[in-house]
């Protein structure tokens, strides 16, 4: 399974695909929405199987399919494509796979960041500063990159400090136990098994990067400015589901060991990756968060991190070359080429009443 942490570099080769569907988008009443694995985005296959997106789809007299992929990032390269409407996905994977591709882009739903779910790891006690000369094993160009950099800007040292090595994440756990593994950078559910380890220290984690690493629902551009109850289905499905994640009853706990058992977890597990989540289950979080001066912060240092790595298209000139536009209206990068939009609306409809 590639996962929602996997290689970015994929990315790169829906550049070569046609885009169709959403690029020319008309009024319709019939969507496709695709999702993966990840704790943050269990609630979509949950509301499909028990019927939420059904009732929200009926409401605005749509037809809501919701398909599960095993494969991260083919479900974006299928969004790219046009295959589907809607997908989720990463920030930073937004903007170089989609938005990269040319596909006019809105972020729907801002539905959590990752509170812990990623982190570095030494083998041994230290810090930081002693992964110095040191191997690190990661999945290159993912998220986990994006991690690494960050600490280690936080400590003065920058990736020529150490070696980064490419490993599958399936792999993770049993190459930390290998002799020539010095440090390793993953996500959850391989965390909390790396943390049991005797010699495992984690060293930082993305709750001190809080809100960068932030999960999306995102939707073609065109699709929403011609089909809006389609965005309106989207916000009533999220917060109904969401909501009932978090509750604290009967209902609630089994809606979580249901989304615990879908990812391949128990009721306990699950519970522990949403502990290292930051969910935003209340519509006006999600506006608060979407509307600060901080999304623009953290979209600058993905954008460069990206622009660094290549991962913004064969010849871009710089981290510019793709405009980033804010829930206020201001664009990061080139205004005349907007591929990713953050919008509250449909957050915003939600927060303001019954949808």
């Amino acid at each position: 399974m590639i996962s929602r942490r996997s290689l970015l570099l994929a990315g790169v080769s829906v550049l070569a695909l046609p885009l169709a569907g959403p690029a020319s988008a008309q009024s319709r009443t019939e969507f496709k929405v695709a999702w993966s694995i990840y704790v943050g985005w269990m609630p979509w296959g949950y509301a499909a199987d028990s019927g939420i997106v059904k009732k929200w789809a009926d409401k605005y007299g749509l037809t809501i399919q919701v398909t599960q992929f095993n494969d991260y990032v083919e479900s974006l390269n299928q969004y790219t494509a046009g295959a589907y409407d809607a997908v989720t996905v990463t920030n930073m994977d937004a903007l170089s796979i989609p938005s990269a591709g040319g596909v006019d882009t809105t972020a729907v739903i801002v539905g959590d960041f990752s509170a812990g779910n990623d982190a570095v790891f030494l083998k041994g006690a230290g810090g930081l500063a002693d992964l110095k000369g040191k191997r690190v094993n990661l999945v290159e160009f993912s998220v986990s990159h994006y991690l690494l950099a960050r600490g280690l800007d936080s400590v003065g040292l920058s990736e020529a400090d150490v070696t980064v090595v490419n490993t599958a994440d399936p792999d993770m756990v049993g190459a930390f136990q290998t002799a020539d593994v010095e440090a390793m950078v993953t996500w959850n559910p391989m965390v909390a098994e790396i943390e049991k380890l005797p010699d495992a220290t984690k060293i930082f984690d993305s709750a001190q990067i809080p809100g960068e690493i932030i999960d999306l629902m995102v939707a073609s551009t065109a699709s929403l400015a011609e089909n809006p109850d389609f965005g309106k289905a989207l916000a009533g499905i999220w917060y109904e589901t969401a909501a009932l994640m978090v509750s604290d009853t009967p209902e609630g706990a089994a809606a979580r060991a249901a989304m615990g058992a879908a990812s391949g977890t128990d009721q306990a597990g699950f519970e522990a990756q949403m502990a290292a989540t930051k969910l935003f289950d209340k519509p006006a979080d999600a506006v608060a968060f979407t509307t600060s001066p901080d999304l623009k912060a953290t979209m600058e240092l993905v954008r460069t991190f990206l622009f660094d790595k290549g991962l913004l298209g064969a010849g871009a000139p710089s981290a510019d070359v793709i405009g980033i536009e804010l829930p206020a209206g201001d664009v990061l990068g080139d205004a005349a080429n907007v591929k990713l939009r953050f919008t509250a609306d449909y957050m915003q409809m939600a927060a303001d009443g019954p949808l």
